[in-house]
């Protein structure tokens, strides 16, 4: 589980939740059911009329992957690709055809496939970077759902504020004040409703998501890079060098102590 998002959105709600009662207010002059129906089902309703069925049903397994901490080893990965390189120099890219199936990442499997075959780098090169683009673009779409959300939120909040107004206005002459009351409270608690899933939930999913794309865009490119170094015979030293740019330097000192 990714700890960071976890704390981020307790931490979020803990501290608003503080503040509310350290200006006086009770936890349950926030709750107003006809807010949450507008705000948070009204841009819930909107969302779903902007996707296809299949992305709403499918949102879920998206948004987990929010609160997921995927293992990540570019290291390790590097430190593969090199032993990669060493043993095609040695004994021949044909001999790498044993190791294929051993290889976790499916993507790379294609990739050392392709060069044992004799396929021609650019082609090989082509293809990797062809499925890099489209797992960006899957990428993207899925997180699609969340982005729109949070751009429609605060326009419900908006829309429930009107609301609240009306009802507020119109039995302003009446003289109920209860009416009033609860008119003002849907008014406001909806403008605060939309803010909250915009800025605390919909919102940072979204960059979260977009961390979690890029990091997994990055790990290709490494095995698209190491693939066409093994295939064109480069020496491993370098070999490790040049992948060894896509790391931070604290990886990079871990790389060096595991290879030196």
């Amino acid at each position: 589980m990714d700890i960071a998002t976890v704390i981020g959105l307790a931490l979020g709600l803990a501290l608003m939740l503080l503040g509310v009662v350290s200006g006086g207010l009770a936890l349950t002059d926030l709750i107003d059911i006809p807010s949450v129906m507008i705000t948070f089902g009204g841009a819930a309703a909107a969302t779903i009329i902007s996707f296809p069925w299949t992305s709403t049903i499918g949102v879920g397994a998206v948004t987990k992957k929010a609160f997921q901490n995927p293992p990540s080893d570019l290291p390790g990965l590097i430190t593969t690709l090199v032993s990669f390189s060493e043993k095609a120099r040695r004994e021949g890219l044909l001999a790498l055809e044993d190791d294929i199936n051993e290889l976790p990442e499916e993507f790379l499997k294609k990739g050392i496939q392709l060069v044992v075959d004799g396929t021609d780098p650019e082609l090989v090169r082509n293809i990797m970077e062809t499925e890099i683009g489209n797992t960006a673009t899957r990428h993207a779409y899925g997180r699609s759902w969340w982005d729109a959300y949070a751009g429609f939120a605060p326009g419900f909040g908006m829309l429930g504020t009107l609301v609240g107004l009306v009802g507020m206005l119109k039995n302003l002459g009446g003289g109920d004040a209860s009416a009033i009351g609860q008119g003002m409270a849907t008014a406001l608690i909806t403008t605060l409703y939309g803010s909250l899933a915009q800025n605390l939930f919909a919102a940072p999913i979204v960059r979260k998501l977009t961390r979690r794309s890029e990091d997994e865009l990055v790990i290709k490119q490494v095995m698209v890079e190491g693939t066409l170094s093994i295939q064109s015979g480069d020496n491993p030293r370098i070999v490790k060098e040049k992948l060894a740019s896509f790391l931070t330097p604290a990886e990079r000192t871990a790389l060096k102590d595991d290879g030196d």
